[in-house]
């Protein structure tokens, strides 16, 4: 899915920035949302991922909703024009402020992470007049087998209400009378390769419905979170698995009757139409390696240093020989490196070379850290169209 020739056409831009392909984004959406929608399945975007307004517009017109881990997230969902009622509120420290924001908005449903925001979303409701949907996010015990920083459903992490305190939690739900119980929500991690660890999942959801509904509970919805991974290692952009993803919970997962099943991809939609371009400053001799120093660091691309992650690199001014490089930034840190293994066409001074599927966990994560500049970013859309109706290129720049 990638175009080479597309990032050369940016060879006289300042470096270093993001350039997004709506091309490539909307083929992900169309395979997104064909498997989705095949077996009945609801999905709401996770800004997190990437949060930039001409983005979210895209893939708000392929009928996605928001996912949303903090206020300025939901306001700005909204604000871009998705529906409140397609929006619902993750995070295990949502501030009262956010809550009565999500209040006013009209969210479709709070995904609560313990017994005390219960309490606080119930007051803030009672406050506001209004009934609150709540989801019970549930901790269930799951290896996802990702980065232990990505790991969101096991016991020792921070999410969720743990499996065991489920039955006193909906006791309470029900003394309440500003919160309406919506249903289920789980969310294991991010970056999740092996199929299996879904299949496990909807084994362990399973079991928990079934204790539920003996307990005399519906529940009309069932939220599975994110967490399908990427290929972050091919040379070659690939599309995400979703035929084999969303067939696992079709084939594993117990759907009752008319209930709705949600999931919250982010990564998956986004990754592939992202490339960060940068230029090599330096070429400089170490002990043992050839190190490329660019002007991009990790002050605009961090998951490589926070996460130990790997993204394909391009060298899109050399065609010579392949050799090995270290690929490291500007920025006064050791941990500033994209990798210390890489093999590229002979690299020279002010060659550009183009960091790829950077769409998610890439500019959102940026900082001007060292006092950088704030990254700037460009996006390409070939569906955009003149009054003629002749098909255009667009560029737009954003600071």
């Amino acid at each position: 899915m990638e175009n080479k020739n597309l990032w050369r056409q940016f060879s006289t831009q300042e470096t270093p920035f993001y350039l997004y392909d709506f091309n490539v984004l909307r083929k992900v959406l169309v395979e997104a949302t064909k498997w989705s929608s095949r077996f009945g399945y609801k999905l709401h975007y996770a800004l997190k991922a990437n949060a930039n307004p001409e983005l979210l517009n895209v893939i708000r017109q392929y009928g996605i909703g928001a996912d949303c881990v903090s206020g300025n997230e939901v306001k700005h969902a909204v604000n871009c024009g998705f529906h409140s009622h397609d929006v619902v509120f993750a995070g295990v420290g949502k501030t009262d402020e956010e809550i009565s924001l999500a209040l006013k908005t009209r969210i479709f449903s709070f995904n609560v992470e313990s017994c005390q925001e219960l309490d606080v979303i119930n007051k803030l409701a009672q406050d506001e007049g209004t009934k609150a949907r709540v989801a019970i996010r549930v901790n269930p015990d799951v290896n996802p087998y990702t980065h232990e920083y990505i790991s969101t459903g096991q016991s020792r992490n921070k999410f969720g209400i743990p499996h065991a305190e489920l039955k006193s939690v909906l006791s309470k739900i029900e003394r309440m009378k500003y919160v309406q119980f919506m249903g289920l929500h789980f969310h294991i991690g991010s970056q999740i390769t092996q199929m299996s660890v879904f299949r496990e999942l909807c084994q362990r959801v399973n079991i928990i419905q079934k204790e539920i509904e003996s307990m005399g509970y519906e529940i009309p919805h069932l939220n599975l979170g994110g967490g399908l991974g990427i290929n972050y290692d091919d040379e070659a952009i690939q599309m995400p698995d979703f035929e084999t993803y969303f067939k696992v919970f079709y084939q594993t997962l117990d759907r009752r009757a008319g209930q709705q099943i949600h999931f919250e991809p982010g990564r998956s939609l986004v990754a592939a139409s992202g490339t960060l371009i940068t230029k090599v400053l330096y070429v400089k001799e170490t002990p043992g390696e050839e190190l490329a120093i660019v002007d991009a660091g990790m002050t605009e691309l961090i998951r490589p240093a926070l996460y130990q992650s790997y993204h394909p690199i391009s060298n899109l001014s050399s065609d010579e020989d392949r050799e090995h490089y270290a690929v490291a930034g500007p920025i006064c840190e050791s941990s500033d490196f994209f990798t210390h293994k890489v093999l590229l066409p002979r690299v020279k001074r002010n060659h550009l070379l183009a960091i790829k599927q950077v769409g998610a966990y890439g500019e959102v994560m940026s900082s001007r850290y060292n006092l950088r500049q704030g990254v700037r970013r460009y996006h390409v859309d070939n569906e955009r169209k003149t009054e003629t109706g002749k098909e255009i290129c667009t560029l737009e720049r954003t600071s």
